[in-house]
């Protein structure tokens, strides 16, 4: 059984403060500084150019990758870390397109990300063949898989609800009518059990700095099934994914047979020792574990939430099965209601139009934590302390 409480101890969050924001940006491990002092001391200080072959560096994209591999479902080997997670949805996306070159329709939803959306867009301008994007209500994607469609991209658990997709059962739709799928793990993982290689997931991307706790910017991940990769198409073609970068062909040729084929470009490698120290914090963490403890927090803040601020709506599936790693409700002024906790060191965050989110990350958040989340929150509705002008306030970061 994993100790959560040890786990807790690993991570660095301002005294007073209840973190429930980890959906968003995961607090800073208590090892990052050493991590980053050693890059900086024992690595670029003194290896300077030598560090891409003395200290790993090159391999980086690699060994990180398939760390988050372990806790994806995936077989070393399939996973490769580099770029934002803006950039792997495009690769995704236009390799899996490539894959089903005779159709024009990529299916997504209403509910997904924007900036999945967007990098789609920009794809169908640049290819300007057709393609059409079709984005019907979360609900609806099942029934919208036809024999038309050639993609289907989807955030595994939405960013505003926490409404979590069947991933098994749309791969096997997908599959049956001949579309590739594309799987967005922003929300998914270090949240919830996946795994891709189980569900027959052809492709799948997702970021560091949430639930993985990498810090700001962190780098992306992309996987590839391994009975992919030797055709996938990396139309992003990159020095780093050729076949024999130090060569300085002028053509492309993509590396054969291997994940290395999906890196592009020099990966900022500094960021790679913040997100290595905070993978450490996963050893010995059992997914199933960190599930039932993740779920037995939300049960418990959703029905103290709805006892006593019965103001508040629930926006999230009220089944558990059908959500993530997190819980939204809805409130009349959600903004400033969220600056309201925030400025009593309840952190949360706030999602347009109305919603209120909050992330439930056992690695550091306990029931105690939970029930004095909801002290607050209770006093805050009651007394009306979120109409205060200061809450009004909206900066550039909602």
């Amino acid at each position: 059984m994993t100790d959560f409480s040890k786990t807790k101890e690993m991570f660095s969050i301002p005294e007073g403060m209840i973190y429930l924001n980890g959906n968003s940006l995961g607090p800073m491990p208590k090892a990052a500084p050493e991590a980053m002092n050693r890059f900086l001391n024992d690595e670029w200080a003194t290896e300077l150019i030598k560090g891409w072959n003395t200290k790993g560096w090159f391999m980086k994209t690699n060994t990180l990758g398939d760390r988050i591999a372990k806790l994806i479902g995936a077989s070393a080997g399939s996973t490769v870390v580099g770029d934002t997670l803006s950039i792997k949805v495009f690769q995704a996306v236009s390799a899996g397109l490539a894959l089903v070159p005779d159709r024009r329709v990529i299916l997504s939803d209403d509910g997904n990300f924007p900036t999945d959306l967007y990098m789609v867009e920009g794809l169908m301008k640049l290819k300007n063949d057709g393609y059409e994007l079709r984005t019907p209500a979360p609900e609806a994607v099942f029934d919208a898989i036809t024999d038309e469609v050639a993609v289907v991209m989807l955030t595994e658990v939405d960013y505003r609800t926490g409404r979590k997709h069947d991933m098994k059962a749309i791969i096997e739709k997908a599959h049956a009518h001949g579309a590739v799928v594309v799987w967005d793990l922003a929300h998914s993982a270090g949240a919830i059990p996946v795994d891709l290689e189980g569900a027959d997931a052809d492709f799948a991307v997702g970021c560091t700095y949430k639930y993985l706790n990498g810090g700001p910017g962190a780098p992306a991940f992309i996987y590839v099934a391994p009975r992919l990769i030797d055709v996938v198409e990396p139309f992003l073609s990159g020095w780093h994914g050729h076949a024999a970068p130090f060569a300085f062909d002028t053509g492309y040729r993509p590396m054969a047979g291997k994940i290395e084929r999906m890196r592009i470009g020099t990966p900022a490698v500094a960021t790679f020792a913040l997100l290595d120290a905070a993978l450490d914090a996963w050893e010995g963490v059992d997914m199933g574990d960190l599930r039932v403890a993740s779920v037995a927090l939300q049960e418990r803040f959703i029905k103290e939430v709805e006892a006593r601020c019965p103001a508040l709506t629930l926006a999230s599936p009220r089944n558990p099965d059908e959500r993530g790693s997190q819980v939204s409700f809805q409130f009349e002024d959600s903004f400033a209601c969220m600056q309201a906790l925030i400025d009593r060191k309840v952190i949360g965050d706030f999602r347009a139009p109305d919603v209120m989110r909050f992330g439930f990350t056992p690695l550091f958040i306990n029931e105690a934590d939970v029930l004095a989340a909801v002290d607050v929150l209770e006093d805050i509705i009651t007394t009306d302390a979120w109409k205060d002008p200061r809450f009004q306030v909206r900066g550039a970061v909602t």
